[in-house]
């Protein structure tokens, strides 16, 4: 969308003949930077990306994820606002700018994007009227994936190693089977995660990974959920259903959304439960 970018002058930058002013740093990943710039041509601010490519392959992996953005078109989903690539040398810089949310926090919504293969809650934005907004669409994949042979569970298994967070990766993804379907409910589990943690505060095997225990042994073992007076019985059965080990013991997203459903609050005036 748009390939014109040009640095002005100190801390300003064109994009589709725009100029933005650079506000400071959100933050950085691996091989990312985030961004609070300001439209100087509308006063209103976004979050620029801006992903290292080093080789080909990082420069095609960076258009994917533009091209997912624009694929979607769905309030749930962070929509693209431009899209360059930029030499630096021998190496180049994708940027991809993208509205700006004050707020990252997860909300139940039944309008979840799969496959994401990377949900959490960092990845989860608020938007002004509290929906939640899904970003960084860099590690979305097919909806199924049918793995025949040795070569291609390992291959599998070493693209969920770099780009899904190791405390809310499904069990399947630390030791791939030859022979096995990767389907919907791999991002069930991550679900599950996210569930878990909007209930008690943090991931079930975050502090697994900040003690430097093994998560990829944690997660065999299936989850206990804490008891607590602020959660129904029907909310820890549905967690429960997600985080089970065996990938096809889960829910699919229609059973998902319709468990959800039963969750919702009654109409004004009816008898109200826990939730």
């Amino acid at each position: 969308m748009g390939h014109a970018l040009c640095v002005c002058s100190r801390g300003t930058v064109v994009i589709d003949n725009k100029r933005y002013l650079f506000i400071q740093k959100l933050g950085e990943g691996g091989f990312s930077y985030v961004d609070l710039v300001e439209g100087l041509h509308d006063g209103h601010f976004y979050a620029l990306k801006r992903i290292l490519c080093h080789e080909q392959q990082d420069r095609e992996e960076a258009q994917r994820e533009a091209d997912m953005h624009h694929l979607f078109n769905h309030p749930n989903i962070l929509h693209l606002v431009a899209y360059c690539l930029r030499e630096r040398g021998a190496k180049h810089e994708a940027w991809l700018l993208l509205p700006f949310f004050k707020a990252s926090c997860p909300e139940m919504s039944s309008s979840f994007l799969l496959p994401y293969r990377d949900l959490k809650p960092t990845n989860i934005l608020l938007g002004d009227e509290g929906q939640p907004v899904l970003m960084d669409l860099g590690s979305m994949n097919q909806a199924c994936i049918h793995v025949e042979g040795s070569r291609q569970a390992l291959t599998l298994q070493d693209w969920a190693a770099q780009r899904c967070t190791i405390s809310y990766r499904a069990p399947e993804l630390f030791s791939v089977q030859s022979h096995c379907v990767i389907d919907e409910r791999t991002d069930v589990w991550s679900l599950g995660c996210v569930l878990y943690a909007m209930m008690f505060g943090e991931g079930p095997y975050d502090m697994v990974f900040q003690k430097g225990d093994s998560v990829a042994l944690a997660v065999q073992n299936q989850l206990s959920i804490p008891q607590s007076p602020r959660h129904s019985s029907a909310l820890r059965q549905l967690l429960a259903s997600m985080m089970t080990v065996d990938p096809q013991q889960r829910p699919h997203i229609p059973q998902l959304l319709s468990q959800l459903e039963e969750l919702q609050p009654p109409a004004p005036g009816q008898h109200t439960t826990q939730i």
